[in-house]
């Protein structure tokens, strides 16, 4: 009998720690990457995965786009959230709203702007 209390002891624990690690997000977009063909997209192509985590940073002084968000992956440039749609992730980065970013897609097209989808979400707490 105490053995089996064990067990349940046991796998309420194993419960209670998966259930910590679930989190949950809110999608805010989908984008392509602009600018992929001017960053090091080209020469990190074969060590990019499905699911990275990219890092967003904000450039208010860029000269080209003042809302401007540039996308990382470990550190290195890859390109920018798309001008047409970088509004409101300017806005929520200004603001310190926390963003997560991930890249969803992989894809060998020719066309610089089909080669990476990534996506935006706010983290819940």
């Amino acid at each position: 009998m105490m053995r089996f209390f064990t067990l349940v002891l046991l796998w309420l624990a194993a419960g209670s720690i998966l259930a910590a690690q679930v989190t949950a997000q809110i999608l805010v977009q989908s984008s392509p990457l602009a600018g992929f063909q001017y960053y090091a997209g080209k020469t990190l192509w074969n060590e990019l995965h499905e699911g990275d985590a990219l890092v967003l940073v904000r450039e208010p002084g860029n000269e080209h786009d003042p809302r401007a968000v540039r996308v990382e992956w470990r550190g290195i440039k890859l390109g920018y959230v798309p001008r047409r749609d970088n509004a409101a992730v300017a806005r929520m980065l200004d603001n310190g709203t926390p963003l997560d970013a991930r890249i969803t897609r992989l894809n060998k097209s020719r066309n610089p702007w089909q080669r990476i989808l990534f996506e935006v979400y706010v983290p819940l707490q």
